[in-house]
């Protein structure tokens, strides 16, 4: 069991650091998907927890001065191709 992962139990939560950090909040039915917004920056998931990702890759970057096309892409190192196909070992908090 992890010690925190995205679930339906963690999406008020989210929400509560989303609106303590500043942002609007709102959910689009039409496209059923949840978005928020700060200083005319708005972002949209398909869940809460994903928003707050998206937030945390807007922060990471910092606001930049004007929009241009994938202002927020990282493609060095390419990592994704890399990618652990198991767990590593580790002790958990849990078992502490």
């Amino acid at each position: 069991m992890p010690t925190l992962s995205a679930y339906s139990n963690v999406e008020n939560t989210a929400l509560v650091i989303l609106k303590n950090k500043g942002y609007q909040t709102w959910y689009e039915e039409s496209i059923e998907m949840y978005g928020c917004e700060k200083n005319g920056w708005d972002f949209l998931a398909n869940s809460i927890t994903e928003l707050l990702g998206i937030i945390g890759i807007y922060e990471y970057h910092g606001e930049p001065e004007n929009y241009k096309d994938y202002w927020w892409q990282m493609n060095e190192p390419w990592l994704i191709d890399s990618l652990a196909k198991e767990k590593p070992v580790f002790k958990s908090v849990l078992d502490k």
